[in-house]
């Protein structure tokens, strides 16, 4: 491989993870400070490596709101949201690169499935945030049979209506997709340079198409951390555009050793600093 590629790819790495939390910070609307938000973003991409279910999603939520003063079921619809504009522009990247790649005929579809399934997602959440006194309306009436019930999820509705609170702020939704953009423009050149460094040959649409398919194999349902599934996702899309297995794989391990790598030296360093385990 070439080093100073993959050199260069890391830096980028680091970057992209610092942006990311930018991201994450904007749809908070501010209110954690960047140190805090960030490393409770590295412990939950720690834990995702470490535990199934996407169970760092809840982690990160869990943890932020042990530091700050928002509750966890404030900060859990903005990790929604971020996760669902993660698979849109995934799938138009994918939707993007697959007329340029020979033998992936069929693989937009997918993109076109998942993408569509998330936008009635995303149009049902923010018709929920626009329509908020309905919606809890609506719970009260179903639950007032259930005294209890309706006394414990009423706060729980009305957290998580906050928390989809940027669909009603057109700025702060215009600086999140920035941003969010700008990640992901990150991590298409990030792609480029790790694919770049094994086969010289590569374009830009390779970049793409691997990052696509990655996004895809991290997000079906697998063991800790898209375990075999993302090296699948990778490998497979190297091999259509290379006919090299051996070297797709090796492109996939570098991937994951950059994700272990760099979410890792953050999600241990606030674990430890905040006296918290993985196994607590």
């Amino acid at each position: 491989a070439n080093y100073w590629l993959l050199l260069a790819a890391g830096v980028f790495s680091a970057i992209w993870l610092m942006v990311r939390g930018i991201v994450w910070r904007t749809l908070l609307k501010n209110r954690p400070s960047y140190r805090d938000t960030f490393i409770a973003l590295g412990e939950g991409y720690l834990m995702n490596n470490f535990l199934p279910f996407r169970l760092g999603e809840f982690g990160r939520a869990f943890l932020l709101s042990r530091k700050t003063e928002l509750s966890f079921t404030e900060i859990l619809p903005t990790i929604i949201v971020e996760r669902i504009f993660d698979l849109i522009i995934s799938a138009a990247i994918l939707v993007t690169a697959v007329p340029y790649v020979a033998n992936a005929e069929g693989t937009e579809q997918i993109a076109y499935l998942i993408g569509g399934i998330v936008l009635v997602a995303l149009a049902a959440l923010y018709l929920l945030s626009r329509n908020q006194d309905w919606a809890l309306g609506f719970f009260n009436n179903l639950s007032a049979r259930w005294p209890k019930l309706q006394e414990l999820g009423g706060g729980l509705v009305a957290s998580l209506f906050a928390g989809l609170s940027v669909f009603n702020d057109g700025w702060l939704f215009l600086r999140f997709l920035l941003w969010m953009l700008f990640n992901w423009g990150l991590a298409i050149v990030q792609y480029t340079l790790i694919i770049t460094a094994f086969f010289p040959q590569a374009t830009v649409i390779w970049g793409m198409f691997g990052l696509g398919a990655a996004a895809f194999g991290g997000a079906v349902p697998s063991l800790p951390g898209a375990l075999g599934t993302l090296e699948a996702a990778i490998g497979g899309s190297l091999n259509l555009l290379s006919g090299d297995w051996s070297t797709a794989l090796a492109v996939a391990l570098v991937v994951r050793l950059y994700n272990y790598a760099f979410s890792g030296v953050i999600g241990i360093y606030g674990l430890a600093t905040e006296g918290e385990t993985l196994s607590g």
